[in-house]
């Protein structure tokens, strides 16, 4: 073995450390990229000589070299962002993407997303996030796909068809002989306006007149501008009732039957083309009591058309986007992928990971406890610890040092064996 098998010795020292100074360099320079993982070295000693000694059999060690590159999946602290669509994930499980025509999905912890041009969210490298979509309001089964939203979509009207008014009509209300259509004002004792919406997204105003009958009991009657239907349902006033009923209170001031009824028997026939068959569905939640008569809300399911006007993400990983109507549509639900052992998944560059036979198959699933919970306006840092890194560097450079005077002793006790000829 001899002498020059030290400096090889040497020489696996200088190259072992220099690989070791590329790790902790590369942790360094990436200490300020978002959902990166530090990575540490381990070293091992290579198999060793044996040789013939005074004693016996003995081994000489034939220098150092790299074990293996452990990635440090700890987790990062957090980053409050401004933008909705940064994601950061408490946990364990990584955000799935795909490249534009590829069935190859990838794992990154960077959330750092956007919607691109078409409606896809994609990450910085254009990379599309994977999710589940909604179909009509129910989380689809299946393999995660790309999530997109068509910013160019309308969400089309949807005409009104229940209608839930929750009043308090007052007990002392004077009793009023009968409701007169063509005075309604005059011949009721209270009222309110609620907006109805037809099929092709028009507003119109009904109006519900409350009549104090007496006996602990009430009318109600919609009316509507007889000018806005067709003329062949439209009454000879200025007004058109639409639909009426009674309501019945006990003693204590409680509704106790009329609580629900439907416009007209037929149908509201509309003057501009809407759908001829549309029927409410009214719904009273009315209570009788000794004060003013009030109404505490009112609601109806109509709405005109909308488009989209921004797109939100919430902890569960929902997308939703919001229309100029008001109303909200599921759009998708992002997935989170965890592994068996994320140390053998492989680094492919852009804070992206690679699936392999050492990490095992993804087990893929929404936010929780055991795939993660999602944070929005927020980004992981860098698990990166500089204090750490710094003090590797003095290590590194220690024991570079050390094998290259290895090397330098090794060299001038060859020069003495060689001046020996001399």
């Amino acid at each position: 073995m001899g002498l020059s098998s030290t400096l090889y010795a040497g020489i696996s020292g200088l190259k072992a450390n220099s690989e070791a100074m590329s790790v902790t360099g590369n942790n360094i320079a990436n200490s300020g990229t978002i959902g990166f993982k530090s990575s540490s070295t381990l070293f091992s000693d290579i198999l060793s000589a044996s040789i013939s000694s005074a004693s016996g059999s003995s081994q000489v060690g034939r220098g150092v070299q790299i074990s293996t590159i452990s990635t440090n999946f700890s987790q990062g602290s957090f980053q409050d962002t401004s933008n909705s669509t940064d994601l950061a994930i408490e946990g364990d499980g990584f955000f799935m993407v795909s490249a534009v025509d590829s069935t190859t999905v990838l794992y990154t912890r960077n959330g750092s997303f956007h919607f691109d041009d078409d409606g896809y969210l994609i990450n910085a490298e254009n990379y599309r996030v994977q999710g589940k979509l909604f179909d009509n309001g129910v989380l689809s089964g299946g393999d995660p796909t790309d999530i997109r939203v068509d910013f160019d979509s309308q969400i089309p009207a949807q005409q009104t068809s229940a209608l839930t008014l929750t009043t308090n009509l007052n007990s002392s209300s004077e009793v009023i002989a009968a409701f007169d259509i063509a005075d309604p004002a005059a011949t009721s004792n209270y009222s309110t306006s609620t907006e109805l919406y037809d099929s092709l997204g028009n507003v119109h105003l009904a109006t519900t007149y409350f009549v104090n009958t007496g006996g602990q009991t009430w009318e109600w009657h919609t009316v509507v501008n007889s000018s806005e239907l067709d003329p062949s349902v439209a009454g000879t006033e200025a007004l058109t009732e639409i639909g009426s009923g009674t309501l019945t209170f006990d003693s204590s001031g409680n509704l106790t039957s009329g609580g629900s009824g439907t416009t007209t028997a037929g149908a509201i026939v509309w003057n501009n083309g809407s759908d001829p068959t549309q029927q409410i569905d009214m719904t009273f939640k009315t209570t009788q009591f000794s004060s003013s008569s009030v109404v505490i809300s009112q609601n109806q399911n109509g709405y005109s058309p909308g488009e989209v006007i921004s797109v939100s993400i919430d902890n569960d990983g929902k997308v939703t986007a919001s229309y100029s109507n008001g109303e909200t549509l599921d759009i998708a639900m992002l997935t989170l992928a965890t592994f068996n052992n994320p140390d053998g998944l492989i680094k492919s560059g852009g804070s992206l990971y690679a699936a392999s036979s050492n990490s095992g198959s993804p087990s893929v699933g929404t936010a929780g406890a055991s795939q993660g919970y999602i944070y929005t306006y927020s980004l992981e840092l860098s698990n990166v610890d500089l204090a750490t890194e710094f003090v590797n560097l003095i290590t590194i450079q220690n024991n570079y040092s050390a094998s290259s005077k290895v090397i330098t002793t090794t060299d001038e006790m060859l020069q003495i064996l060689i001046s020996m000829k001399r």
